[in-house]
């Protein structure tokens, strides 16, 4: 034996190689939407970076101290230290402002992709038998990073960070019999305290991160383990070992995951970062400086949260004050219902989905959305909703700016949208769709890419005999059945 399968057989008893190699040959489909799901990834490492190199400078704390920095309005200013830090960040660290606008638009595209990538999953009915669990896993991380872009936001505690994070507060603290321990917990005591920034912090920079990178860890095993949903293929697809017949499900037509899939991954990812780049280089974030420090006697002119969590903001704008009301000694508010209750209810819907529409079997296949009446009319419903909500949670632009007139004008208009224009959407997507001529497969319409490059992976078997063709191309025997 030479040195080389001495060396080999040394790492393989310990890294189990072989095992390895077969998730080399893993088969990937070859469409782009299923790429959504790695910028998602490819977001958080590029908010890991950025956010290591911001977290060199920024102090959190709310202590008092003298600032000397290049804004020239606030030399000599005592001023609250995360403050000071941001803008130290901002004007007076080489590539500062760069990394702070690159962490910014990374945790804005983190969320959209994660949520696009939600919406192609749902309307191709690529949560279904056997893939419930990761639907699941992915609602959660849908939440987690939401979490995480606000306490992030909170940290600079200037004026206009400062009052939008105290309406995160108001709701925790609005929870009935448990609110004022979490708010203490959560914002270390009554709003702004000493100990919120470096709660939020922690929070920030080390609770929500790492759940985050559990739940991808759990959510890329689980997909490892379960293998790829495929696009139905339009006929018999031969490949350089086998042909594969048109409805057979046990097999994944696709391209290996090296080294085929791992070159369109680095594309993908310095698409990922070249996009935020420009971004960063182009497009200016939250003005730090130009709002000024945090002042509890005073309130910015507008206040709003960012647009992924504006529709809860529109449930708190509509939901009417009488709202509230007590069982015994229990308080129950409108901040309670608007805030928590209703998107707790919209999360746990979007959790519950694949129960609703369960198959008893697996399956393999993507379905056409345009196949599915009343699936879709359910998602478009729901993005309906969404939308409504989120522009409810902007009238005082929509009444001011747009209409001029005021908020208690088009806020009954608003609610009678949001409780009347879903369903609307939802019968006649239902009905449009319900005479439609179905796909000839139940799994939907989208072929996957065969021919030569599409890549048969043995799933562990032992391989065909070598047929001379390019040997690239593999197939994916599912076992998740």
């Amino acid at each position: 034996m030479s040195r080389a399968d001495q060396l080999y057989d040394w790492f393989d008893t310990r890294l189990d190689l072989e095992n390895g190699q077969k998730f080399l040959g893993k088969a990937f489909p070859a469409e782009d939407s299923f790429l959504l799901g790695e910028v998602a990834l490819f977001c958080f490492l590029l908010l890991v970076l950025s956010g290591i190199f911001l977290g060199f400078f920024f102090e959190p704390s709310t202590s008092d101290v003298e600032y000397e920095g290049s804004v020239q309005k606030f030399q000599g200013e005592e001023m609250p230290e995360a403050f000071v830090s941001v803008l130290h960040i901002t004007y007076d660290v080489p590539f500062g402002m760069f990394i702070r606008r690159l962490h910014h638009w990374a945790a804005h595209l983190f969320v959209a992709s994660i949520g696009l990538h939600m919406l192609r999953v749902f309307f191709t009915g690529s949560y279904r038998n056997p893939r419930e669990p990761n639907w699941i896993v992915g609602t959660g991380l849908a939440a987690l990073a939401m979490g995480a872009a606000y306490t992030g936001y909170a940290l600079p505690f200037d004026e206009f960070a400062a009052t939008a994070t105290s309406i995160g507060y108001n709701l925790t603290i609005s929870i009935p019999l448990l609110g004022d321990f979490l708010g203490k917990v959560v914002f270390g005591g009554e709003f702004p305290s000493s100990a919120t920034i470096p709660r939020l912090y922690f929070l920030h920079v080390l609770v929500i991160p790492s759940a985050i990178a559990v739940g991808l860890a759990v959510h890329m095993a689980i997909l490892i383990r379960q293998k790829h949903t495929e696009a139905p293929r339009d006929d018999d697809v031969t490949t350089g070992r086998r042909t594969v017949d048109e409805d057979d499900d046990s097999v994944i037509i696709g391209l290996p995951a090296f080294p085929n899939q791992a070159a369109v991954s680095a594309v993908v990812f310095f698409a990922t970062a070249a996009t935020l780049s420009a971004l960063s280089g182009l497009l200016p974030v939250h003005n730090v400086a130009e709002y000024g420090p945090n002042d509890p006697a005073s309130t910015p002119e507008l206040i709003m949260p960012d647009w992924f969590l504006m529709w809860v903001y529109g449930f708190l704008k509509l939901l009417p004050q009488w709202a509230s009301f007590s069982v015994g000694s229990v308080h129950v508010s409108g901040e309670f219902i608007g805030g928590i209750v209703l998107p707790g209810l919209v999360f746990a819907a979007v959790a519950a989905w694949p129960f609703i529409d369960r198959t008893d079997s697996p399956t393999h296949f993507t379905a056409d959305p345009l196949s599915r009446p009343w699936q879709t009319a359910v998602g478009v419903a729901a993005v309906a909703f969404i939308m409504i909500a989120s522009i409810a949670g902007m009238n005082n632009i929509l009444a001011g700016q747009v209409l001029d007139t005021s908020t208690s004008a088009v806020n009954p208009i608003l609610t009678a949208a949001l409780l009347l224009v879903p369903p609307l959407f939802g019968a006649i997507t239902y009905l449009l769709l319900r005479d439609g001529e179905p796909t000839p497969s139940e799994g939907g319409d989208v072929a996957a890419d065969g021919g030569p490059d599409a890549t048969p992976d043995d799933g562990g078997q032992e391989s065909p005999p070598d047929t001379g063709e390019d040997p690239t191309t593999e197939s994916e025997v599912r076992d998740d059945d």
